[in-house]
């Protein structure tokens, strides 16, 4: 009779827990500086998911080993929803599968939240090369094999594979040159030092309206609402290579099922809101897509 009494309460305690979530701040773990894609999809649902929790929710940015450092932090953190952190495609499934994380495994590590954005990338270039699109960038390239670089945010991200994907369905030869983070890789792209990137569009669209980087493709379905002058890869010649990244919200795992339906649940209410949509459609196009899915499909995306 003790026995079962004490089970009772044991099982009634879980969702009392649950009830309680959250009890403090909660913070979203971005692993790579502020200003890239990552970053831009923390932010965007950070301040709506607070007033909808009822406590602060603070994005923390922590860089360093290709993404290793802030994923671990969250990994290791107490599962309890109150330490998430916005994974994408490259750091959750590309970098894994060209060479491993070590003491770490997203698919097993990490429990998804919500989808957040899915969005294409925009290919560019350096306005100091005699290229205008796609096709001319690729016969320049093809004139110069292994003279012109391309930048990443390291091995296995997407501009990596993406890149490397190019170079093989092209023909061309480009030379792979990691960096640690967007706004550094932007940076040397506006320098000259690199020739060809590719990424998301929120971190450079203001620098390919003011002429100091060249959009010459970019790789959705259809024309990007932001740039609607730069062409697809169809467009361009190039069909059937998919090059889009997708942001996801995930929490430790074995955090309580309860904790993570209620995240689900007000993140979802949050990319439904206008004002969200509003500051957020402009640079991720693809957002309204996802809205209302509990969790994404994990076969696509996580494997």
């Amino acid at each position: 009779m003790r026995r079962a009494a004490l089970a009772g309460l044991l099982l009634l305690a879980v969702p009392a827990r649950a009830q309680e979530f959250p009890s403090r701040p909660i913070t979203i773990i971005v692993a790579s500086p502020a200003g890239g894609g990552t970053d831009f999809s923390a932010r965007l649902i950070a301040e709506p998911l607070a007033q909808r929790l009822g406590q602060p929710v603070v994005v923390e940015n922590r860089p360093g080993g290709n993404g290793t450092i802030g994923l671990q932090a969250t990994a290791r953190a107490r599962p309890d929803g109150h330490v998430l952190t916005v994974g994408y495609s490259g750091t959750m499934t590309g970098r894994p599968a060209v060479e491993g994380v070590a003491d770490l495994d997203p698919q097993k590590d990490f429990a998804p939240v919500a989808l957040l954005t899915d969005t294409p990338q925009v290919m560019m270039v350096h306005p100091s090369l005699p290229v205008r699109n796609l096709a001319e960038f690729i016969a320049y390239a093809k004139a110069r094999p292994g003279q012109l670089n391309y930048a990443s945010a390291g091995n296995g991200s997407l501009h990596h594979l993406g890149t490397e994907l190019l170079k093989l369905r092209a023909g061309i030869d480009l030379v792979h040159v990691p960096y640690r983070g967007t706004g550094e890789t932007v940076s040397d792209l506006i320098a000259g030092r690199i020739q060809f990137y590719m990424n998301s569009p929120p971190p450079v669209i203001g620098f390919i309206r003011d002429g100091r980087l060249r959009a010459i493709a970019t790789t959705g379905p259809e024309r990007h609402p932001a740039l609607p002058e730069v062409p697809t890869l169809r467009e361009s010649g190039l069909a059937d290579m998919p090059i889009n990244v997708w942001y996801a919200l995930y929490a430790p795992a074995r955090t309580p099922p309860a904790v993570m339906a209620r995240l689900t649940r007000e993140v979802q209410a949050v990319l439904a809101d206008g004002d969200v949509r509003r500051r957020g459609i402009e640079r991720v196009p693809d957002i309204d897509r996802h809205v209302g899915q509990p969790r994404f499909p994990q076969g696509r995306h996580l494997r």
